[in-house]
């Protein structure tokens, strides 16, 4: 089930995407047109909070709308709508793993830049935007903005000290993330956050699919397109630390809420490790598709 946030001329909706990625069901106007039986918070962010009772009305409200031949009538065609970030505005900052592949730790350095632990910087929460929405290129604080597309995973319940055997049951979904950068900020503040959290540069979406539809986590295929042109391909096989390494070592000493999101780290192949690099310019198109999730897509501009 893929869950979404979306808005229209005059608000903002949850619902849930169809098979054919072409039609939206506002799951709150559903919810309602069933008589009260369900009821639904109006944000995603709420929902989650609300653990697996949330999925399991919102495929009541599914169900009853497809049993009740309803689909024409309530489903809202996607081209219609906007879609946002799926949480457009998380509660905390994004959580970010660096280097965890091992070809792009080379890229950016050398083999010694191969991380022995979980490395975490973090993107602040207003760097978020949805599918087609406009990355700027801020060409008035930085020259050299990268790419980088991310298997991101949401977490469904409050959980501290998680065993790693334990961690994908901390799992709501997964999504997908492309962690903009600004390398030339990155490098020059010697701390990842400015360089990481500058407006638009945390592209997110296009929807949440449910932990229940993606098998495993860490064998999913991952490619980022530059205007057509093949930059990253990849699969989370690759992973240094898995997700459920992650997750546990996130979570020792420190609660993690439904709601977090955590990118899981990008491939070899962003602007940055090219000779001569080739960063990103106003006018660009970037579109970063992982297995099971679908295509997050953006535009550069100034």
């Amino acid at each position: 089930m893929k869950f979404s946030t979306f808005k229209n001329e005059t608000r903002i909706f949850i619902g849930i995407v169809n098979e054919g990625e072409n039609r939206i069901l506002p799951l709150v106007e559903a919810a309602g047109r069933m008589g009260g039986a369900v009821s639904l918070p109006e944000s995603l962010l709420e929902a989650i909070a609300l653990g697996d009772s949330f999925y399991e009305e919102a495929r009541k409200v599914a169900d009853w709308v497809n049993e009740n031949n309803l689909e024409e009538e309530l489903y809202t065609p996607i081209e219609s709508v906007t879609l946002l970030a799926p949480i457009p505005k998380p509660a905390k900052n994004i959580f970010c793993v660096g280097k965890n592949y091992a070809e792009h730790a080379i890229e950016m350095g050398s083999k010694d830049d191969i991380p022995e632990h979980v490395m975490v910087f973090t993107k602040a929460p207003t760097s978020v935007i949805g599918h087609k929405a406009t990355i700027l290129d801020h060409k008035e604080v930085t020259e050299q903005l990268d790419y980088e597309g991310e298997l991101a995973v949401v977490i469904g319940k409050q959980g501290i000290g998680i065993k790693r055997e334990d961690a994908l049951d901390y799992v709501f979904g997964y999504t997908i993330i492309n962690d903009v950068t600004a390398r030339d900020l990155q490098a020059r503040h010697k701390q990842f956050f400015i360089g990481k959290s500058l407006d638009t540069t945390c592209p997110m979406g296009p929807w949440i699919v449910h932990k229940s539809a993606i098998g495993n986590p860490n064998n999913l295929n991952i490619q980022t397109l530059v205007n057509g042109e093949v930059r990253q391909d990849s699969n989370t096989e690759n992973f240094i630390f898995p997700v459920e390494e992650i997750i546990s070592v996130l979570s020792q000493g420190m609660t993690l809420e439904p709601g977090d999101i955590i990118a899981t780290g990008t491939p070899a192949g962003v602007g940055k490790g090219f000779k001569p690099p080739r960063f990103l310019k106003s006018g660009d198109s970037i579109e970063v598709s992982v297995e099971g999730i679908g295509t997050l897509s953006n535009v550069v501009q100034g």
